[in-house]
Formats: structure tokens, C-alpha cells, sequence
């Protein structure tokens, strides 16, 4: 990697991690053009905000889930070139029910440019300390759907508690919320705000 980017674990002690398109486990159904490494990276200054969320997460009795932090534009370039292919339906229910592949870009689901390319922008959830379970918080990553949006009507209860949880955690550590996915965070403050990397996670 490029100097000022490192991986998470190396920096944030204590956080778990699942980078999900170095797997089979997300909406291409299988691992993403870019990502060598199931491991998580991003710049130091988002390390020093995620120290910061998850010290905030520990004191609410919670640990940091990453699922994506840095993201190749080879990997975007490929998320594109995956929406013009026929449908297969193999990930159709659990990502995008309700929607076409080449609707994510439309819907702001999947970007051409994406702020993960900056190195400054997690994709995270919540996980109990004292059980380490997954915080229930009514979809998991990567679910294409209004369903997902912060503030979702269908969204009630302990579910609805967890999504404020993180989203209070995160922009107490200094991270901006993203209007249409419960689990993307961008800093504030990024050192690149305008610079799109293509290096691998490797």
C-alpha cells in the first residue's frame, strides 16, 4: 500500500473485522477485483477516528464490525461492469429485492466514484462485548433497499435503537452519516477529500 494507508487491525486494537468483497459473501456473489487480502484498510486519520469510535462504542457496552473501509477504483470499475451483465438472481433476495442491478448507481446504493476510494470511509456495524453477537439492526450490509435508509419507517424498536447507537457513536468520533445505507460513515475531515486511489488491498 501507498504510505499513510494501513490496515485497521494493525492500528485500532479491538476491532473485528470482515472485509466482505475479499469474499463471496456480497452482492456479486463472489470475491471483487482488487481485494487480495481479507483485511480492512483505510488512511491513519481514520484510524485515529475509529480508536476514538470504538472507545465510544466500549463505553455503550459495544465493539466495532468493520465490513469495508478502502475500496480500489478497480473494485468500483468492477461493481459497474457487473450491472450490465444478465440477471442471475443468485444474490437478487437478500441484496437488491426490489430494485434492477443497474438501479443501485440511480438509487445512490453503488457509486461510479466512490468516497471508499478515498480511504476515508467505513462500511461497520455493532457487536455486543459481553456476548460478541451482531446488534440486531433490521438488514444487514449492503441491503439495496428503503428499508436501509436511516430513520426507515419499517425500522422499530431495539433495531432502531442500535442504528442511532452507531450513527451516535460515529459522528461523536468525528464521521458524517450517509442518508441511504444505515452503515456507511465517511470522516469529516478526510485527508483526500478529492483523490480516488487505485492500489490493491494487498
Amino acid at each position: 500500500m501507498i504510505d499513510d494507508f494501513v490496515f485497521v487491525d494493525d492500528w485500532v486494537p479491538g476491532i473485528r473485522w470482515d472485509a466482505k468483497y475479499a469474499t463471496w459473501d456480497n452482492f456479486t456473489g463472489r470475491p471483487v477485483q482488487g481485494y487480495a487480502v481479507n483485511r480492512i484498510a483505510g488512511t491513519k486519520t481514520l484510524c485515529v477516528a475509529l480508536a476514538s469510535a470504538r472507545d465510544g462504542a466500549a463505553a455503550r457496552g459495544f465493539g466495532l464490525l468493520l465490513w469495508d473501509g478502502y475500496r480500489p477504483q478497480t473494485a468500483v470499475d468492477s461493481f459497474v461492469r457487473w450491472s450490465t451483465r444478465p440477471e442471475d438472481g443468485r444474490t437478487k433476495q437478500r441484496h437488491y429485492p426490489n430494485i434492477d442491478r443497474a438501479d443501485m448507481f440511480e438509487r445512490g446504493y453503488v457509486a461510479t466514484k466512490s468516497g471508499h476510494s478515498r480511504g476515508s470511509t467505513v462500511d461497520l456495524t455493532l457487536y455486543r462485548l459481553d456476548t460478541g453477537d451482531v446488534a440486531a439492526t433490521g438488514g444487514g450490509h449492503d441491503l439495496m433497499d428503503s428499508v436501509s435508509h436511516h430513520g426507515a419507517r419499517e425500522i422499530r424498536g431495539e433495531e432502531a435503537r442500535n442504528r442511532e447507537q452507531l450513527r451516535s457513536i460515529m459522528e461523536n468520533a468525528g464521521f458524517s452519516a450517509y442518508d441511504c445505507e444505515w452503515w456507511h460513515y465517511t470522516l469529516r475531515d478526510e485527508p483526500y477529500p478529492d483523490t480516488y486511489f487505485d492500489f490493491p488491498v494487498s
